[in-house]
């Protein structure tokens, strides 16, 4: 069996060994393509992989767990091994990451009074739940027992969240009570006080940073108790994208050059991220600081490797680094990687939100409204509705909290969207309802106006102090002309693979007649449907994709407002034409020989009668 050992320097098997690693997150790519990821990285010329393993991802309810498949770490483990590559594993319960929740499940908040990240002890009997089924898992990894992982991370950047001393304790407890042997890092950034208070007694503090690899070093160098080597865990080479950006994120690549260099000549280097990949389905995270930014789909991070994993001017200058102070191997890459532009294909049928819903989901019946979280959903949309009384009209709405966006229609006429401040407005969101036609309502509708109000959790923030304030939907009162308005019918829209299938085979579909929504009426606001028409209203489109051979591909969703993708029922992840992303990335596993079901799910009106596919991504 090897041994790894942190004294002044890291020891592998009693001789001194430098970390130079690249960080994936298995999570965000194909399972079919983790082979062809850490072969590039093996080439590039890291010895190491990192990577994170999310709560969430593993545990979606209470006590359900996913172990095989895409959820299948250990595999991805192995074949790093097979490849020579070490492994660094950062196993929750946080991680941050831009990813929802920063990998927290959602089902904690949806407990009375949980309180995370700290000795909070229904929050710690949960942890140790998840961690009787994990860290075993890890256990027969380690390199001292005939696998790869050589550091395992106790909890993520806690110096910036909390100073439980206790709780980070008892995480390295559990873990060694488990099995863990292989020695513990923490990561934190090196300014103000959260590295010192990010520290546990006797585990190597590492830094997370950018820019200025020198003085960051000097900086840690102060603040640890011990002869320990330095490691930069997060050399951000890159960075994340937000929704509403107005251009892609590009770093400085000859400053990014001079810090790589500095750290491969002298100290150890993990780069976040080599890969980034992709925040498929529900799962980007957001931040919160001036405003709420969720966070784009693509998780291209401006990595050396992209999003679909092409070779980019990073990879070949990070390569050619390496290769002064290291061997670096000539590898062949095993998976054939393809790249096609498809062309256009039209849209066959439709179905309306409004007229599937009953259809989709069972409401749940409240005299007040829940919270998604109370109402048993973690993701996707929760629709609810109430009605008004007859001889009621509304001249001003309330919310006393909601979240994150919220679309109101009356009678299925679409009369507002709200997006976060709006919401929350000096602690209320207040948006008159002036029925002008209030009289006409109360004709056409002899018990009043029906509300329904569509609700979108755009990603739990990932970040920062917040995290215990992450649920969605409307989550206290609503006040209609001054008075709480009880009364509620609440249906859960996660769109997962059940209700998508559901939706294909039973829905009331309707053919689209092509004669009125053709290529030159790219965006209309209304679609013809048979006799009758799809409005603006929140709507699903099905189109079909028929292949003679699978490559990887890009769907352009330019013409159309907001919404998600799903294809064969997988949830491909969240479009919105405000930018900066243009175009969703579809690696090639996804698709098949034949016919693909491509369903898109657009909530502003905004659609065209074709999406295209294309060989490149788009910004």
């Amino acid at each position: 069996m090897h041994t790894f050992e942190i004294k002044e320097n890291f020891y592998l098997d009693r001789k001194k060994f430098q970390i130079i690693s690249g960080a994936i997150h298995y999570f965000r790519v194909v399972p079919e393509y983790w082979r062809d990821r850490l072969e590039k990285l093996k080439n590039m010329g890291c010895n190491t992989v990192e990577t994170y393993i999310p709560w969430n991802f593993h545990e979606p309810e209470k006590g359900i767990f996913l172990w095989d498949g895409w959820h299948d770490f250990e595999n991805f483990l192995s074949i790093a091994q097979e490849l020579g590559l070490y492994a660094i594993v950062r196993p929750s319960p946080y991680i941050c990451a831009e990813w929802e929740l920063g990998g927290l499940p959602w089902w904690l908040l949806a407990e009375d009074g949980m309180k995370l990240r700290c000795s909070y002890e229904p929050y710690l009997n949960h942890v140790r739940d998840y961690y009787e089924k994990l860290i075993p898992k890890i256990e027969s990894h380690q390199i001292d027992h005939g696998g790869n992982v050589i550091l395992l991370q106790i909890e993520n950047e806690y110096g910036y969240f909390g100073n439980d001393s206790a709780y980070m304790n008892f995480l390295a407890e559990t873990m060694r009570f488990l099995g863990i042997t292989v020695p513990f890092v923490t990561s934190d950034g090196p300014w103000g006080a959260a590295f010192k208070t990010g520290q546990a007694k006797g585990v190597l503090p590492t830094g997370n940073f950018g820019s200025s690899a020198k003085k960051q070093f000097e900086v840690m160098k102060k603040q640890m108790n011990q002869d320990f080597p330095l490691m930069c865990m997060e050399f951000w080479a890159g960075w994340f994208e937000a929704w509403g950006n107005k251009f892609k994120k590009k770093s400085i690549l000859k400053m990014n050059k001079s810090d790589f260099e500095f750290m491969v000549k002298n100290h150890n280097v993990n780069i976040y991220m080599f890969h980034g990949g992709t925040n498929f389905g529900f799962m980007n995270g957001s931040n919160y600081y001036a405003k709420l930014t969720p966070d784009t789909t693509s998780y291209d991070y401006d990595a050396p490797l992209a999003e679909d994993g092409r070779l980019t001017k990073k990879y070949h200058a990070f390569r050619k680094i390496i290769k002064k102070y290291q061997d670096v191997p000539n590898v062949d890459f095993s998976t054939k990687i393809e790249y096609k532009s498809f062309g256009k294909i039209y849209c066959k049928k439709a179905a309306d939100l409004f007229e599937n819903l009953e259809f989709l989901a069972k409401p749940v019946k409240s005299v007040y409204p829940l919270s998604m979280e109370e109402s048993g959903q973690g993701y996707g949309y929760t629709l609810y509705r109430t009605s008004l009384k007859e001889d009621e009209s509304a001249g001003e709405l309330i919310f006393e909290a909601c979240g994150d966006r919220i679309q109101a229609f009356s009678n299925k006429k679409k009369l507002f969207t709200a997006f976060d401040k709006e919401i929350c407005k000096e602690g209320h969101g207040i948006w008159p309802l002036n029925f002008t036609e209030g009289k006409k309502w109360k004709i056409e509708r002899e018990n009043g106006a029906v509300l329904e109000f569509l609700t979108e959790n755009l990603g739990r923030v990932n970040f920062g102090h917040s995290l215990e304030n992450q649920k969605k939907g409307i989550k206290d009162g609503v006040l209609i002309n001054g008075h709480r308005q009880f009364g509620w019918e609440i249906f859960n829209l996660p769109l997962d693979k059940n209700q998508i299938e559901a939706l294909e085979e039973k829905g009331a579909w309707k053919e689209i007649n092509s004669k009125i929504w053709n290529a030159d009426s790219e965006n209309k606001k209304a679609v013809m449907c048979g006799n009758k028409i799809i409005s603006e209203n929140p709507a699903f489109f099905e189109f079909t994709l028929d292949l003679k051979e699978t490559a990887d591909t890009y769907i352009d969703f330019s013409g159309w407002g907001k919404g998600v993708i799903f294809v064969n029922g997988f949830n491909l992840g969240r479009f919105w034409d405000k930018g900066p992303q243009k175009r969703l990335y579809l690696p090639a596993p996804l698709l098949k020989t034949g016919k693909n079901k491509i369903l898109i799910f657009e909530t502003e009106g905004k659609r065209r009668s074709c999406v295209e596919f294309f060989d490149r991504q788009k910004f």
